[in-house]
């Protein structure tokens, strides 16, 4: 029996157990899935979870079943791509004939002194949870200090103004405008919601380093209850470690293929995976279905194509609290109540065609 190992059940490992059970796994293997928590999580939605609007069981989806899925919870602590093994802590080995990498990323704080002692984060539901308890557990007039203002910082940002509407809120951003990567227009529309919000965005901040409840912004200090960090993001640590080609991410160079680069058994899907596109939910499920049209071809001997299309991304949306949004369809930019109701249509139904 072949055993295809899966680390990580974010989206990209989400989708390829969804491709495969319970009609397309061939009876000679067996799937074995390692996570550090016993359901799939709705990572783009950590942001709500933190402010409190949501519940945790909202952003749970459970796994699915199958007799040759074996689901293991643990703390991986090494991938010995020599010996084809997965080291757990406290735990046996696992043997693999096939790996997908799928560990996803942790923040990135550009070398800023004190930024991964003194903030908090949204990157994990552990994490997210422990944000929650800071956030919702201030006393009326905190200072909460958000670094970063791309989608993540934004969506928290707005989330929490309407959440605890009694807290000073401070964005900091390093550019002209928030959300750099969106059109002026959508920038204009965000920052206007923010200012109507309380939210302050603060513009051409350099945050030099970080203290307990301190933030240094171009080496002035600003007193915050509770910093959270969303300024940028790297690989997995244990991506980071291997002794492989990478890019400034810290994530591994793959083939057209989505595999390593001499070592045609070993996949990297999602933020682990160096790609031209900035990490998403969209980019984790289009690689899958490749490394998936990979995986079935190869075990029926088949040939592979040469190379695969293009993953197509249909867009960017983002929430700004219960009944706004903004985003990017089709290259079109859409602003209102619309792009928020297509955005919760769009959670709405993954989350239940997967659980």
């Amino acid at each position: 029996m072949k055993n295809l190992v899966i680390l990580g059940g974010g989206y990209g490992g989400m989708k390829i157990l969804n491709e495969l059970l319970p009609d397309h796994l061939p009876s000679d293997v067996s799937i074995t899935l390692v996570d550090r928590v016993p359901y799939h999580c709705l990572k783009t939605e950590y942001y709500a979870l933190a402010a409190g609007t949501i519940s945790d069981r909202d952003v749970r989806v459970s796994f699915p079943e199958h007799p040759r899925l074996q689901v293991m919870y643990g703390e991986i602590t090494g991938i010995d791509l020599k010996e084809n093994k997965i080291l757990l802590k406290n735990q046996e080995s696992i043997s693999y004939d096939d790996l997908i990498i799928g560990l996803g990323c942790e923040d990135k704080y550009h070398n800023v002194p004190g930024a991964d002692q003194f903030t908090s984060s949204i990157q994990s539901i552990e994490k997210s949870r422990a944000t929650y308890s800071l956030l919702n557990n201030l006393p009326a007039g905190s200072v909460v200090g958000i670094v970063g203002a791309g989608l993540s910082g934004v969506e928290l940002a707005s989330e929490l103004s309407e959440s605890r509407c009694d807290l000073k809120i401070k964005l900091f951003d390093r550019g002209n405008h928030i959300l750099s990567d969106f059109p002026d227009r959508l920038s204009t529309y965000v920052e206007n919601w923010f200012d109507k919000h309380n939210v302050e965005i603060i513009n051409h901040s350099n945050i030099t380093s970080v203290e307990e409840k301190v933030l240094y912004n171009h080496n002035e200090p600003i007193a915050c209850d509770v910093i959270v960090w969303t300024a940028g993001i790297q690989a997995n640590q244990l991506v980071r470690s291997l002794d492989l080609d990478k890019d400034n991410l810290g994530r591994l160079t793959i083939t057209p293929h989505h595999h390593l680069p001499g070592n045609e058994n070993v996949f990297v899907v999602g933020d682990c995976a160096s790609l031209p596109h900035a990490p998403s939910a969209q980019l984790a499920e289009g690689q899958a279905e490749q490394i998936v049209e990979v995986l079935k071809r190869r075990w029926k001997g088949e040939e592979l194509p040469s190379q695969f299309p293009a993953i197509k991304l249909k867009g960017v949306l983002g929430s700004l609290g219960k009944k706004q949004g903004f985003g990017m369809m089709a290259d079109r930019a859409i602003t209102g109540r619309v792009a928020r109701l297509i955005k919760s249509g769009i959670l709405w139904v993954y989350k239940y065609h997967n659980g």
